[in-house]
């Protein structure tokens, strides 16, 4: 792994993505999203730690933003997805020290908690490989699983749902945890 360089940027985008930036039109957000990607994607090229520090950055901020806009027609939604699946294999990919990706997952995991709309909602699909290593893979899980049990207990509510599922699913796997993968996916089985 190369040595670490100082990861800051003056970013263009934060300013637009501040909570409750955009009202209740959908279009203006949607064009921000783009450009936020675009610079993002283009601090990549030369400078990955920077670039998957920024995606973080927007993907700590974006719900927030846009969460009073208008997402009747799907586009909103689907912008942001865009950018997840943009967004998600420059923070894979990025080769930096132990500490700062388990910021990351700290920080991002602290973002899907307060989704409130869920516009991120997709983020949890790449969180095992997110963690990157089989150890912090494991330690994600074991963090996941009392939760993911009492969720699928016999004692839990109707309806119960345990919003870290596929990440849950995402860090056994990259753990190589995989009897206790199959188990799980048993007992989703069963729920349905």
């Amino acid at each position: 792994m190369p040595p670490e360089k100082n990861i800051s940027h003056k970013w263009t985008f934060p300013a637009r993505f501040r909570a409750g930036a955009y009202g209740w039109k959908s279009q203006t957000p949607i064009k921000r999203i783009k450009e936020a990607v675009s610079e993002i994607k283009k601090v990549a090229s030369t400078d990955p730690a920077t670039a998957a520090e920024g995606a973080v950055r927007f993907l700590e901020r974006i719900s927030p933003a846009i969460e009073h806009a208008d997402s009747s027609s799907g586009a909103i939604g689907g912008a942001a997805n865009a950018a997840i699946d943009a967004l998600a294999p420059i923070v894979v990919q990025a080769e930096v020290d132990a500490a700062i990706r388990d910021d990351w997952l700290e920080r991002l995991w602290t973002a899907i908690q307060e989704d409130q709309m869920p516009y991120i909602e997709l983020l949890p699909e790449f969180w095992g490989e997110f963690c990157v290593t089989r150890e912090r893979a494991s330690r994600w899980a074991d963090s996941f699983l009392p939760a993911w049990r009492m969720s699928y207990s016999a004692d839990s509510l109707p309806g119960a749902y345990f919003s870290g599922r596929s990440a849950c699913l995402g860090a056994l796997l990259t753990a190589e945890r995989y009897e206790e993968l199959t188990e799980l996916v048993a007992t989703m089985k069963h729920q349905y």
